[in-house]
């Protein structure tokens, strides 16, 4: 059975949004992929090439202005010849943000991947937990703690570095990981038996 390959491709202004880009990657590997880091605006030849052999692709930024980042969109638009292509047609998708408020409208972050993912045809994969930090005995140490569904999360206030990235909110993008990795392992399973 094929190891499943999950990449990485992120963007981080202030190195936050690494913080989580390398615990999806450490969630994916822990769930037995072989996963790759990818920052979008270092992209190279090679770095596209990965992308397109991989069975699933993480999108990842901190959320500015209440979108992603500048550089993402770059890399979204650069995308086109793959999506004229069908490149990415039936890989699996997820996402990832960070931003400094608690809201920081990060929903809108997530539902821009969604589309982007939904636009070349890929499956997305939500965060798959319910919300944590919601009532009186649950805590902010609690997975998914700021209560989105669409992927991971975090709030990271604006005058911290990136060591400041709650502990609860590296957790959550470690689960992300690790949930990418085994839908990617039945996908890759299926695909196998279908296979003549």
């Amino acid at each position: 059975m094929s190891t499943p390959v999950v990449s990485i491709a992120y963007h981080s202004g202030y190195g936050h949004t690494t913080v989580l880009a390398q615990a999806v990657r450490d969630g994916a590997a822990d769930a037995g992929a072989t996963a790759h880091l990818l920052r979008v605006d270092e992209l190279t030849e090679s770095g596209w090439a990965l992308l397109d052999a991989s069975d699933a692709i993480v999108f990842g930024s901190p959320t500015y202005m209440g979108t992603a980042s500048g550089a993402f969109h770059a890399f979204a638009e650069a995308t086109s010849g793959r999506w004229f292509a069908g490149a990415w047609q039936d890989k699996l998708a997820a996402g990832f943000t960070n931003s400094a408020s608690k809201s920081g409208d990060k929903p809108h972050t997530l539902y821009y991947f969604q589309t982007l993912a939904a636009q070349h045809g890929m499956h997305w994969i939500n965060l798959g937990l319910k919300p944590g930090w919601n009532s009186s005995t649950s805590s902010e140490n609690d997975l998914n703690r700021l209560g989105i569904f669409a992927g991971a999360s975090a709030q990271t206030n604006n005058d911290q570095g990136p060591e400041a990235v709650h502990k609860a909110d590296i957790a959550t993008a470690e689960h992300l990981g690790r949930r990418v990795a085994t839908t990617a392992h039945t996908f890759t399973r299926g695909r196998t038996t279908l296979t003549p």
